[in-house]
């Protein structure tokens, strides 16, 4: 069994439009990600440049984690009712988006712009705005921290299109992001293969097939790339001896055997508004798992209805260390399709970002020809989290598709998640939500 924590994000923006002068100047692709098994410490890698990087004050990172953590929590309100979701486990990340979202927002102009300066939470223009995320990943990426975080990004341009030259340099100063030239026209399919693989690369080839079957078109003309790795254990392992099987309410009248871990162990532990929140950090504390666990079995629907801001600031500022029995059990959330954000983005206030002849990315691409101008075509998202005894694997991918047109007590506390629950993955400088998702069936 794995130690270590291995958490994966990406954010994909893809362009399109059906005819273009100029072909794009092609980069060489990032590295590879090392193999997981043979290396447990992979090297980080925050930028294209070689250049130190130096931490962001405390409160420009705060407050891009609560613009993030805003957008995570309106996402997940409207995306978790969703078909596609279903009521089953469900896992998101709102820093991958909000990455992939801010390099989009840096092309945009206009009221397209404003709608998404809105919907982003953001406090900047769209230039400021992805240039302080850049600073943000190569902050969350220093290797002096006591976490290893890779993040990598990628530009995958039409090679017979004209990008925007001060764009591409704004993306690569902002997120060490190169251009690498694909054949979008004749050659979609293939195209969409070549990203899938990098995708699988940087996730460790746990998100597979981010884009499906025939969602690049030959209208494509640029797929932009974001990846995260973080790979952590916990700061107090569970034995593995102690796991056996118990039973887990999938409802309040049925349920199923699933192994379930077990300590006992000084953490943080809060007990608010129906529901208790335990705190599991990650070796070195830079890291921490928030587990959020509803007083009835039934509780969940009404808890992910109060999420906020204010409600995990809620829990945080409750949190007190106490002397805590906790039983979680193991679990994986792997899911086969990815979530579609489009209608979930559109409906939350910016529509004209999808629209053909409306949406205004000119800062990316400039054409001529109106018809060739680019909107978004769709978002796509997935995310997978494994948590077992030594840590937790997780690996998330966002896709934006654009196209033309105290002291203990004697006795122990209990924290039984023996019912469906909610969980938060907290970069704990920052205060960003990196991964949420929900558990109903372990």
């Amino acid at each position: 069994m794995r130690t270590a924590f291995a958490f994966t994000l990406l954010g994909l923006l893809a362009l399109a439009c059906d005819k273009g002068p100029k072909p794009a100047t092609n980069s060489p692709p990032a590295a590879s990600a090392s193999d997981r098994e043979a290396s447990p410490t992979p090297t980080t890698n925050a930028s294209a440049e070689d250049t130190p990087v130096t931490s962001m004050p405390p409160a420009e990172m705060k407050r891009l984690a609560t613009s993030a953590n805003a957008l995570g929590f309106d996402l997940w309100s409207r995306a978790r009712a969703s078909e596609a979701a279903g009521a089953g486990n469900l896992a998101m990340s709102p820093a991958s988006i909000s990455v992939a979202l801010a390099m989009t927002y840096g092309g945009a102009k206009g009221e397209t712009a404003a709608q998404m300066k809105r919907v982003l939470h953001a406090e900047d223009d769209a230039g400021a705005w992805m240039a302080s995320w850049g600073r943000l990943a190569r902050a969350l990426a220093e290797p002096s921290r006591p976490m290893t975080l890779r993040i990598a990004n990628q530009l995958f341009g039409e090679k017979t299109y004209t990008f925007e030259p001060p764009y591409l340099d704004e993306v690569r100063a902002a997120f060490g992001a190169p251009l690498e030239a694909v054949d979008f026209k004749t050659a979609a399919e293939p195209s969409r293969a070549r990203i899938n693989a990098w995708v699988e690369e940087r996730t460790e080839q746990r998100i597979k097939d981010l884009l499906p079957e025939k969602s690049l078109k030959p209208l494509t003309r640029l797929v932009l790339v974001n990846a995260i790795y973080f790979l952590g254990a916990w700061q107090s392992p569970f034995e593995a001896k102690r796991t056996r099987d118990e039973p887990f309410m999938t409802t309040p009248t049925s349920s199923k055997p699933v192994p379930t871990m077990h300590q006992v162990a000084h953490v943080r532990l809060a007990q608010a508004d129906g529901v208790k929140v335990l705190e599991l950090p990650y070796k070195g504390g830079a890291a921490s798992l928030l587990v959020a666990l509803p007083d009835r079995v039934d509780g969940l629907a009404a808890l992910e209805a109060s999420l906020s801001n204010a409600t995990l600031d809620g829990w945080t500022r409750r949190l007190a260390t106490e002397n805590v029995h906790v039983a979680l059990p193991r679990f994986e959330v792997n899911p086969a399709a990815p979530l579609s954000l489009a209608k979930e983005l559109s409906a939350l206030g910016m529509p004209l970002a999808f629209e053909r002849k409306r949406a205004d990315f000119t800062k990316i691409a400039d054409p001529k020809d109106p018809d060739e101008r680019l909107n978004i075509d769709d978002v796509f998202h997935k995310a997978f989290v494994k948590l077992d005894e030594k840590g937790t694997e997780a690996a998330a991918a966002t896709a934006v598709a654009m196209a033309a047109g105290g002291a203990a007590p004697a006795k122990p506390l209990e924290f039984k998640a023996d019912h469906p629950f909610l969980f938060f993955i907290v970069d704990k400088a920052s205060g960003l939500v990196l991964f949420m998702g929900r558990v109903t069936a372990p």
